[in-house]
């Protein structure tokens, strides 16, 4: 198992592909924390489908955006597993809108979570990771940084701007051996993505080469590999799975 006798910190562990990469990283053996904001009983209902993994699997309830608690979160996990070999910042939200018609809040809020909650967590480990001179970072982004569709403005900038942090980030930290990537999914089914999914219909499919919908499952297989020994070379790197989509945008 890649991931036997190490840590793994997962956000938006609760759902989607949050919850996938928290199941991913567990089945190989790590012992995973992850971060979940309000549904306690999706975080129960997984930890009970994980009991039989081969090692912990912690919920840790917390608002991404609180910087506060992120690094309380860190230096708790860091001081009772004497280390934290991987982070995945998967916790987003989406409020599409056209941005004349869309409202401070809806923009102040996407760019908070998504954006800003990854530099939260980011932040809480990077200490932990250059004391231990090891470590992954893997951010979820999305094709829409590159190829956003109308009304996206705000989540485009908002995983735009993860691109920019994690490859910053990533000449920041090499040189402790800590490596940060992102992975950018296209059209996966999530519950997040339902509206979109449902408003455009069968059309979808006819934009993605690959002709289908991605599972969360295929992303946190990516994560996983990005996040392990096997991808030790690769670091500032944005890996897109999405079926093809970025071949050639919407």
């Amino acid at each position: 198992m890649r991931f036997a006798g190490k840590t793994a910190l997962v956000t938006g562990g609760s759902r989607g592909i949050g919850r996938a990469c928290v199941k991913r990283l567990a089945a190989e053996g790590a012992r995973v924390a992850f971060v979940y904001q309000s549904n306690q009983a999706a975080a129960e209902a997984l930890v009970q489908e994980l009991q039989s993994a081969p090692a912990e699997v912690r919920p840790l309830q917390a608002d991404v955006c609180d910087l506060a608690r992120a690094h309380q979160i860190a230096d708790l996990l860091f001081e009772e597993w004497k280390a934290i070999d991987v982070l995945v910042n998967s916790a987003g939200i989406v409020h599409d809108g056209l941005l004349g018609a869309m409202t401070a809040e809806q923009w102040q809020t996407v760019i908070a979570v998504n954006l800003g909650g990854t530099y939260n967590y980011c932040h809480a480990v990077t200490q932990p990771m250059m004391m231990q001179r090891r470590g992954s970072i893997v951010n979820l982004s999305s094709t829409a940084a590159d190829f956003p569709s109308r009304g996206q403005a705000n989540y485009a900038a908002s995983k735009g701007g993860i691109n920019g942090l994690t490859r910053a980030l990533a000449k920041e930290l090499a040189p402790r051996n800590v490596r940060v990537n992102a992975v950018a999914p296209g059209m996966i089914e999530t519950d997040m993505s339902q509206a979109v999914r449902s408003l455009a219909g069968a059309q979808i499919k006819q934009i993605i080469p690959l002709k289908r919908i991605g599972q969360p499952e295929e992303v946190a297989a990516a994560v996983a590999f990005v996040a392990s020994d096997e991808a030790s070379y690769l670091t500032g790197q944005i890996l897109h799975v999405d079926g093809g989509v970025s071949l050639g945008g919407y």
